[in-house]
């Protein structure tokens, strides 16, 4: 049943894939590796920020909005670190862990064969972390978007309107950033630009709802960046159900005629 597809509810997946990191030991090691400097990297931005800029921000909102100035001073403050944390992810190399943990989860949920189209597999026994080698094919989880960032600072403002301001800044970033997501899925998928625009626009809400609570997430200074790895845990995750899906679609049997367009993804 429709009500029953569990990728429909896309927004839970970022949550599953917090849980998913916490229950699965091989995936640590590809935490670990840049965790501290990740975390001390965040923590210092967010410092700065809330010490030097959140007090002025509050005075000039207050102006608008009263006592509500405090709440949107501090997540028009928390966007500003968001967007800061998000340029030094290419400093960090992050990207790469990103692919790392997305492949390593497709593997560890039966979709080895998907992963092997871009990188070698050994197929000695051991976790999935381990089993991964060099990729094959160029291996991006997203690419950078110097246009992502900009429409993330200049949605910023938003946050001056009272009350609806925030919730329309977060959904409107998620819409922008949810696909981005899946992009190494849609790679592994040798998806042409046309077949992934297609597919992102049958499954938009859900991106954008993937998208939104993504970013509700690396909003918890200091763990912008951690929350960013697990949540590409969790869009593997979407990822291996919509694969299975996908699969179990090309197994129905002809009875269902002509009318039939295998069309999951």
């Amino acid at each position: 049943m429709a009500s029953l597809d569990p990728t429909r509810a896309a927004w839970l997946y970022p949550l599953k894939g917090i849980h998913y990191f916490a229950t699965h030991r091989f995936l640590w090691p590809l935490f670990k590796a840049r965790l501290l400097p990740i975390v001390l990297v965040s923590s210092f931005v967010y410092f700065l920020l809330f010490f030097f800029t959140y007090l002025p921000q509050v005075a000039f909102l207050a102006i608008f909005q009263g006592a509500g100035a405090w709440i949107n001073g501090a997540f028009l403050v928390l966007g500003e670190g968001a967007a800061i944390v998000a340029a030094l992810f290419e400093a960090f190399f992050v990207d790469e862990t990103l692919v790392d943990i997305f492949d390593s989860v497709l593997v560890n949920e039966g979709q080895e064969e998907l992963v092997t189209a871009s990188r070698v597999i050994y197929p000695e026994a051991g976790d999935s972390s381990s089993r991964l080698g060099t990729p094959t094919t160029s291996a991006v989880y997203a690419p950078f978007s110097l246009r992502q960032i900009l429409e993330f600072i200049i949605l910023l403002p938003l946050n001056f309107i009272p009350v609806a301001g925030t919730p329309m800044f977060l959904i409107l970033t998620g819409y922008r950033a949810g696909p981005f997501h899946h992009w190494r899925y849609f790679q592994l998928l040798d998806f042409t630009k046309q077949e992934r625009k297609d597919s992102v626009a049958r499954r938009q809400l859900q991106y954008t709802t993937f998208g939104t609570v993504a970013m509700v997430l690396q909003l918890i200074p200091p763990f912008s960046m951690l929350f960013l790895m697990t949540t590409a845990s969790g869009a593997a995750l979407w990822a291996a159900d919509l694969q299975r899906k996908r699969q179990l679609a090309n197994q129905r049997p002809d009875r269902l005629g002509h009318g039939y367009r295998d069309d999951p993804v």
